[in-house]
């Protein structure tokens, strides 16, 4: 079908969350804090997956926000040092009756505090200037800081990538699948009869080929791309697992008992789990489509359940919404003239002195910061040394999922989840039937199922309701049936 030529219209950048993201580490101190806590910080805790976002060059810009602040709160802090002298001076001088000396030490008190009204525009400049260059630049946003600790870069990398992930056992009953955002559907595709061979074109039966659920993951998952039309669509197998199970999968798992678990694991058990879940251990087939812009992230874990003769889809929806308000604040900051010269003097020239009061008093909050946490890290690893203690190890949630705020789908962000989940939906079905009839099993029971899940919608606007979704009383209706559930249902960007 040939395409009609049209004049290009202005499109979202690919990576304007994470360009949003990266230059908010730059503006935001506390958010600063939050990455490098996250992701460089020493724990035990697994990391939830931070889906739509380049993870090293967020590490990267928030080391390096970090390190300005850090310089900046030094020579403030030698700046208030100097200040302090100048004021013992001066009163020194004055009891003694040498007002030549006094006059010199309010001399010398009046430098310290225009130093440091330069040093505090001079971090405020370049802050901002280092927070237009990531946002509004050309260049990629892991170009344009320093590299972080090649540990620290391996570990993002591989948490990209990860084939494992822990969760804490708060998160079970609400959202499993840490990092994927808010739940749309939970729903068990009524089970097929697999068991059946087709006919053959010259008459009699085929032979049935053996497969198994893996095979099956691995079909729908090379196939989905091409049939429903997401080139961005990212398909993978993936262990959940329960986080005080993570020590039963040993060093594969857990290296270390007094260390985070790894993110990656031998992709045979995870392969393992696809045939036979474990203890607290579920393998899912995790579609995930980054929207426009990376604001929305859709995605959807599905769980072949083949026990001969029949087959089941284990089928989840979720959205991950767009950023929280503050992540737009860079969008509104000047580029030039007045108006920027005034944002990087105003606050530093409303009260010089606090710069520098202020500077000790922020150290001092990092250092206590980082010493409450390495006591409960003591603590808890001496419970495991010491005392044999289970830990959960499971995330809470993700950084990406903290961050997003539901108020802020709007209708573009809602149809396009719509759509992509109706495209996977349909896609699964597709696939499923192309392997089932590769295999020679019979699709009749299959086609007569297909007519009910294809009636399934999703719902991105408000509560979960109707059919195949969650009901008033905690149940879920599968093609009209009632059957028990213990689960509950849980801006714009710069183009």
């Amino acid at each position: 079908m040939a395409a009609r030529q049209l004049p290009p219209l202005p499109q979202y950048r690919v990576d304007a969350v994470t360009r949003r993201m990266c230059a908010t580490t730059h503006i935001d101190e506390d958010f600063t804090d939050e990455v490098l806590f996250e992701f460089t910080a020493d724990r035990l805790k697994a990391v939830g997956l931070p889906l739509g976002i380049n993870l090293v060059a967020l590490v990267r810009h928030a080391l390096a926000a970090r390190g300005r602040a850090a310089a900046r709160d030094r020579t403030l802090s030698l700046l208030l040092a100097g200040a302090g002298v100048s004021v013992v001076g001066t009163s020194v001088s004055l009891g003694n009756g040498s007002t030549a000396a006094a006059v010199g030490f309010l001399l010398a008190l009046f430098a310290v505090v225009v130093a440091a009204w330069v040093v505090a525009c001079r971090a405020v400049f370049q802050a901002r200037r280092a927070a237009l260059d990531v946002y509004r630049g050309t260049a990629e946003p892991e170009k344009l800081a320093p590299p972080a600790p090649p540990e620290t870069e391996a570990y993002l990398k591989a948490l990209r990538r990860a084939n494992v992930v822990p969760y804490d056992a708060e998160a079970e009953s609400a959202n499993p699948f840490v990092g994927s955002g808010r739940k749309i559907k939970e729903v068990v595709w009524a089970p097929i009869d697999v068991g059946r061979p087709a006919d053959s074109p010259t008459g009699g039966k085929l032979t049935i080929k053996p497969f198994d659920a893996v095979s099956l993951h691995t079909y729908v998952a090379k196939e989905m791309a091409n049939i429903v039309g997401l080139e961005r669509l990212r398909a993978q197998n993936r262990l959940y697992i329960r986080g005080l199970n993570v020590p039963h999968l040993g060093a594969d798992l857990l290296p270390d008992p007094l260390k985070r678990p790894l993110p990656r694991i031998p992709p045979a058990l995870v392969q393992s789990a696809v045939v036979r879940s474990g203890a607290g251990m579920r393998a899912y087939l995790s579609l995930e489509m980054v929207g426009e812009g990376g604001n929305v992230v859709v995605s959807m874990h599905l769980r072949a359940r083949l026990l001969d003769p029949r087959l089941s889809w284990e089928v989840a929806a979720y959205v991950l919404p767009p950023t929280k308000h503050r992540f737009h604040a860079v969008a509104y900051l000047p580029l030039g003239g007045f108006e920027q010269w005034w944002v990087v003097v105003r606050q530093p020239s409303s009260n010089p002195l606090r710069a520098m009061w202020g500077a000790p008093g922020r150290a001092r909050h990092r250092r206590m910061t980082r010493h409450q946490h390495e006591r409960a890290l003591e603590k808890a690893r001496r419970q495991i040394t010491k005392y044999h203690a289970a830990y959960d190890y499971g995330a809470f949630d993700s950084l990406r999922e903290r961050t997003s705020d539901w108020d802020a789908m709007g209708h573009s962000e809602r149809t396009d989840a719509q759509d992509i989940f109706q495209r996977l939906q349909q896609g699964v079905l597709i696939a499923t039937e192309r392997f089932l009839r590769d295999h020679n099993v019979d699709t009749g029971d299959f086609d007569r199922a297909q007519q009910v899940i294809t009636t399934q919608t999703y719902n991105i606007s408000g509560d979960i309701t109707g059919p195949s979704n969650f009901g008033n009383n905690g149940q879920i209706n599968a093609y009209g049936q009632q059957q028990g559930a213990g689960h509950q249902q849980g801006g714009g960007s710069h183009p």
